[in-house]
C-alpha cells in the first residue's frame, strides 16, 4: 500500500508518463479503470490511473485544488461519482472527447459548480469550451417536461439547486414533504451564515474538546433554534442549514386519509440515508421550498405518482409527464387508485377546515 501511495503522490508528470508508456489493451476488464485498461491518449490514461488509485486509497490528486474552487472533501465525492460512472460506461471511454463528456455529464448531473467542472477538465488537459457549450445550450434529455437527467442546464423556473447531506427518514412528515440539511461549505450557504451561529458552532467545538458536554448541548440547541445543526458525517462535524421541502407538482394523501401512511412510508424508503439533489422553484407561504427532488437518476415525484401514492397537483403544476404518470397508476389500479372514488387531498383539507369551524 505504501508504494502505491508514494507513486500516487508524485504528481501530473508521472501520471502523464503512465499514459505515454502503456499501449491500448483490448483484453482488460471493462469494469476496471486502471491497469490493464490503457489508452494512447495521455490525458485519458491520467484520469484512469487516478481513478484506479482512488479506488484503492480514497485519495485525490494533491494538485487538483489549484484548479478548482471546492474543498478536498467535495473532490473526494467527485471521484467517487466518476469512478461509478466509468465502471457503468459500456464501452468505457477511450478518447479525450468521450472522457470530457463523462466528466461534464456526471458532475453536472449532481449539480456541481461550472467552475469546478471546467477546472477538472483543465487539470487533465481535456477539451472543455466546446463540450460545455454544447451541453449548456442544448436541451438535455428529459428536460422538455421539466425533468432533469443530465447536462448543465436547469429546468425553466428553477431558482437554484442544492445538495443535501444524508436524509434522516424519521424526519419525513408525510408523503409530499421532507426536511433536509445542506452543508454550509457550499458557496451559496457559506456567505449567509449568521454570525451568532458561527460563534456558537466554534464555542460548541471548544466545549466538546474540553468534554464540557452540557455546555456543548446548550450551544447546539441555540444553533438548532436558528435553523442550523451540527451533523456528524464521515467522521467530521459539519455545520448544516435546515430546509423544509415541499415536493412540487404532487399532493399526497394526508396522514389521516386512506393511503396517507403508505405514502409517507414510500417517501421515507426513497430518501432515507440518501444525499439528494433539490431543484428549488419557489418558497411557499408556509416557508417551505417547493422543489423537484432527485437521488441519482431517480425522480422522487415520478415514483410517488407511478405507485399511486400521490395525486398530480394540477392546480400548481401543468407538466404533461405528471398527468401521464398518474394515468398509468389509475389504469393499473395501483395504490390509492384501488379505491373507486378516492378523495382528493386538497378537497379533504377544505372540507375538514369547514368542519373545524362549524359550531
Amino acid at each position: 500500500m505504501f508504494w502505491k501511495l508514494g507513486f500516487f503522490k508524485m504528481g501530473n508528470a508521472l501520471r502523464l508518463l503512465y499514459g505515454k508508456c502503456f499501449q491500448p489493451s483490448t483484453t482488460g476488464d471493462s469494469d476496471s479503470v486502471g491497469p490493464p485498461y490503457t489508452t494512447t491518449a495521455p490525458a485519458v490514461s491520467a484520469l484512469a490511473y487516478d481513478l484506479f488509485n482512488f479506488e484503492i486509497t480514497s485519495q485525490v490528486p494533491e494538485a487538483l485544488s489549484q484548479h478548482v474552487v471546492s474543498s478536498r472533501k467535495a473532490q473526494v465525492t467527485w471521484y467517487g461519482k466518476l469512478l461509478q460512472a466509468w465502471k457503468k460506461a459500456k464501452p468505457p471511454p477511450k478518447t479525450t472527447e468521450e472522457v470530457a463528456r463523462l466528466i461534464v455529464e456526471t458532475l453536472s448531473r449532481a449539480q456541481y459548480q461550472k467552475a469546478d467542472v471546467e477546472g477538472l477538465l483543465e487539470f487533465y488537459g481535456l477539451p472543455h469550451p466546446s463540450i460545455l457549450a454544447e451541453i449548456s445550450t442544448g436541451v438535455p434529455t428529459g428536460l422538455s417536461d421539466g425533468v432533469i437527467c443530465e447536462g448543465l442546464s436547469l429546468p425553466e423556473g428553477v431558482k437554484f439547486e442544492m445538495h443535501t447531506l444524508p436524509v434522516v427518514g424519521k424526519t419525513v412528515p408525510d408523503g409530499d414533504g421532507l426536511n433536509v440539511y445542506v452543508n454550509t461549505d457550499d458557496p451559496r450557504e457559506s456567505s449567509n451564515i449568521p454570525g451568532d451561529v458561527l460563534m456558537a458552532a466554534d464555542q460548541r467545538s471548544e466545549a466538546r474538546a474540553m468534554k464540557n458536554y452540557a455546555v456543548a448541548d446548550e450551544l447546539h440547541q441555540k444553533i438548532i433554534e436558528s435553523g442550523y445543526r451540527v451533523i456528524d458525517f464521515q467522521n467530521e462535524a459539519i455545520l448544516a442549514r435546515k430546509y423544509r421541502i415541499r415536493l412540487r407538482g404532487i399532493d399526497a394523501p394526508e396522514m389521516s386519509m386512506p393511503f396517507g401512511k403508505e405514502a409517507k412510508e414510500e417517501l421515507v424508503k426513497l430518501v432515507n440515508g440518501k444525499c439528494l439533489s433539490v431543484l428549488v422553484y419557489e418558497v411557499d407561504k408556509y416557508g417551505r421550498y417547493v422543489a423537484d427532488v432527485y437521488w441519482n437518476d431517480i425522480f422522487v415525484q415520478e415514483v410517488m405518482l407511478k405507485k399511486g401514492l400521490a395525486w398530480h397537483y394540477v392546480a400548481h403544476d401543468k407538466r404533461v409527464k405528471f398527468a401521464t404518470w398518474q394515468k398509468e397508476a389509475q389504469a393499473e389500479r395501483t395504490g390509492l387508485w384501488v379505491q373507486p372514488n378516492p378523495e382528493k387531498p386538497w378537497e379533504w383539507r377544505k372540507n375538514n377546515k369547514r368542519r373545524q369551524h362549524c359550531p
